[in-house]
């Protein structure tokens, strides 16, 4: 899917895990269409590109480390081109 002719294939697929867990917490779904939902999931995934989150605490191996790594920095990478203004530290 594109969202202002912007692909987001990463970015969607991160959104929709997050709002499958939303709807078990009875939490409100996230969408890229609002501003405020794309600086939470901003810092969502901010929080999972952190290293004691990527690694799982060790509990990974490198390479699923780096899987894990290059599918959130794609999608942080999309959010970016979809909004600047949001800011991912862990980048």
């Amino acid at each position: 899917m594109a969202y202002r002719g912007k692909r987001t294939t990463s970015l969607e697929a991160f959104v929709e895990r997050e709002n499958q867990f939303a709807q078990i917490f009875g939490h409100a779904k996230l969408s890229i269409r609002k501003a405020q939902d794309r600086r939470t999931i901003a810092e969502l995934i901010d929080s999972r590109l952190s290293p004691e989150n990527l690694h799982c605490d060790g509990e990974i191996s490198a390479s699923e480390a780096r899987r894990k790594y290059e599918f959130l920095a794609q999608a942080a990478r999309q959010l970016m081109a979809i909004d600047p203004t949001v800011r991912i530290l862990e980048l």
